[in-house]
């Protein structure tokens, strides 16, 4: 993962794309209800046989839960206008990725009245859309709230075996920008994470990758999903709901170095984390940061805390086998 970071003079999206909903399908329904709403504290927008909606705003849905056999997850990105969603289906369709248009019962579902729907890397699937639908009505959420607004719902982070393809293909299809990089060893496991923004976030995209044998200890399609709570005590708060509620704690609260986030990361009810953090750097110019590489995913804490012997086992299990296996690029093969 290099660091270089020169782009010739064209026209960009950057600032024109973030993080928009979450589409989670899963036949847990009742867990993710007391994860999202009483763990984390997400307003409920609708609870129907077979379907959870959840706000964190204005938009009428953030986070969809829909019932279904086998687990599975949309990514869905917000894009600022009708011409920066033009260029982005164009640099697609130069690539030869195959985009569907989608409207009707799927859209509503999502919250929006129509969306582009592609395969990205991992296999994982992307939905672009440009308006989301909106609630006049303030979302009942637990404590003060969550930051979005320009920076959009927050950050997906992704494991891979393939990190310089899915980092071209974020800077070549979203005009990402590399803000900086940690290395550390985690779970025994050395790793090189590289962090990407699309807007005034610190990043909306975390790759993940080994350092030396390229493998994947992740049998999730994502590693974790964050948000970003509008205080430090709400945080807290969450933290000790999700303990009593018994949610599985994988990293204990901690500080990371780089965009400064006091977090915690519980296990959501579909396997992958779900990071709660408040940032220290609310407000800074992310713009004027120098690119770095920092040692140490955290200053402080972050201890893993309900992991155990059979976590690690899975692990390197999914490790092993992610050898045998290809891992796709939309822009590779």
């Amino acid at each position: 993962m290099n660091a270089i970071d020169i782009r010739p003079a064209t026209t960009s999206v950057y600032g024109a794309v973030q993080f928009g909903y979450l589409l989670v399908e899963s036949p847990r329904l009742g867990k993710w209800k007391r994860f999202a709403a009483e763990g984390i504290g997400m307003a409920i927008a609708e609870d129907a046989p077979g379907l959870l909606a959840f706000r964190t705003d204005g938009h009428a849905r953030r986070l969809v839960v829909r019932k279904r056999d086998r687990e599975d997850l949309a990514l869905g990105w917000q894009i600022a206008s009708p011409d920066a969603l033009d260029l982005i289906l164009r640099r697609l369709s130069d690539r030869g990725v195959a985009v569907e248009a989608v409207a009707g019962d799927e859209a509503a579902l999502r919250g929006v009245a129509r969306y582009w729907r592609f395969l990205g890397p991992k296999r994982q699937i992307y939905e672009l859309f440009v308006e989301a639908k909106r609630s006049d009505e303030a979302p009942k959420v637990l404590g003060r709230g969550f930051v979005t607004g320009e920076r959009g719902l927050g950050h997906v982070a992704i494991s891979t075996r393939r990190p310089d393809a899915m980092i071209a293909f974020w800077r070549e299809i979203f005009d990402a920008k590399i803000s900086d990089f940690i290395e550390d060893r985690v779970g025994g496991v050395n790793l090189r994470i590289a962090f990407l923004r699309v807007n005034p976030r610190h990043h909306s995209i975390a790759v993940a990758a080994t350092v030396g044998l390229a493998m994947d200890p992740f049998a999730t399609k994502i590693q974790h999903v964050e948000m970003q709570a509008a205080s430090l005590d709400d945080v807290g708060a969450a933290y000790r709901r999700c303990r009593a509620l018994g949610v599985k704690i994988a990293m204990a609260v901690g500080q990371h170095p780089n965009d400064r986030d006091v977090s915690f990361y519980a296990v959501s009810p579909s396997g992958f984390y779900f990071e709660l953090g408040w940032s220290a750097a609310e407000g800074e110019d992310i713009e004027s940061w120098p690119q770095t590489t920092h040692r140490g995913i955290s200053v402080w804490g972050h201890k893993p805390q309900d992991q155990t012997l059979g976590d690690k086992l899975a692990q390197v299990r999914n490790g092993l086998t992610s050898l045998f296996r290809k891992e796709y690029s939309p822009l590779q093969g």
